[in-house]
């Protein structure tokens, strides 16, 4: 399976009905959107909540500005959230995506805009309130070094090929998951890289789908929008494959239901079916393997150890 790009770029200085010029769907729930001139409105992510405290981004000089919309974890906010947040060209600003400020630009401006989920960012939920608003001037450390890289990006993005593009969105994502840290006055050593919260998602979806026959490293990759080789690559870096990972899970869930149901009339051939295994002959032998015994051994021993009164 690959990655598929959604884009829709008209034609270099022409504009559509929204004002933009081109909006490029990547992996890693990420969008880049690039406007052409005084764009009506920041790019949203759906309703916005109620009862938002509203502030205006304002800028007094043309040129390129670029602007990182997050989406979800919104609701907490802050009274310490300013009305008026003022920006110069090439300055990096976070915003709620399901809030978007009001802007006050120069009749002729650009602005690049990066949509990403606040989880792919190593955030919770209250991080939102305290990232909106809160720019990174282009003549700071981490603006003088990212700024570029991330106009650069937004302006290749939709040409990339699938693999390239990858790597693209993991980059991006991982800049900004740094620009996130900073803004929040966080250890960056102590944060986790931007594969972290995708990687906890992707284990999670493995557990609520155990049971599932068809639970395989393309259908979990589909269900995250990336490629099956970058999902190979996420559990290559933990020292595993993703195969070997379903098993072990599998195994575990099967060893913890024979043991609650040493005294139960539950065949083996039942839970190793229940948790995904549809031969018992292969169940036998990769339980062994597992665990140096077979899963009768392990009922029988865990059912003798187990007190009679005990259920």
């Amino acid at each position: 399976m690959t990655s598929s790009f959604s884009t829709t770029r008209t034609d270099r200085g022409e504009t559509d009905e929204t004002g933009e010029t081109g909006r490029c769907r990547m992996p890693m729930g990420l969008d880049i959107v690039v406007s052409g001139t005084a764009p009506a409105e920041l790019p949203g992510a759906g309703r916005p909540y109620p009862a938002r405290r509203a502030h205006r981004l304002v800028a007094r000089d043309s040129g390129e500005y670029l602007f990182v919309g997050i989406r979800g974890g919104s609701g907490a906010h802050g009274p310490g959230q300013p009305e008026d947040v003022f920006l110069g060209p090439g300055d990096i600003c976070f915003y709620d995506a399901h809030g978007p400020a009001t802007l006050d630009f120069p009749e002729r401006f650009r602005m690049k805009v990066f949509l990403v989920p606040y989880e792919s960012l190593g955030l919770d939920a209250a991080d939102v309130a305290r990232l909106a608003g809160t720019p990174v001037p282009r003549v700071s450390r981490l603006g003088s070094l990212l700024s570029p890289f991330l106009s650069e990006l937004a302006d290749t993005a939709s040409s990339s090929l699938p693999p390239v593009g990858e790597l693209l969105a993991w980059n991006a994502v991982n800049v900004l998951a740094t620009l996130a840290t900073e803004r929040l006055n966080r250890d960056a050593t102590a944060t986790p890289d931007a594969r972290t919260p995708l990687r906890a998602r992707i284990l999670e979806f493995i557990d609520l789908h155990l049971t599932d026959e068809d639970l395989s490293p393309e259908t979990i990759a589909g269900a995250h929008h990336i490629s099956a080789r970058y999902l190979h690559r996420l559990f290559q870096d933990e020292g595993t494959t993703v195969g070997r990972w379903i098993q072990r899970r599998r195994l575990e869930e099967c060893r913890r239901d024979l043991m609650i149901r040493a005294r139960g009339g539950r065949t083996i051939a039942a839970v190793a079916n229940r948790w995904g295994f549809m031969s018992a002959t292969h169940f036998s032998r990769v339980f062994r393997a597992a665990y140096g015994m077979s899963p009768s051994e392990w009922r029988d021993t865990v059912g003798r150890a187990t007190p009679t009164g005990r259920r």
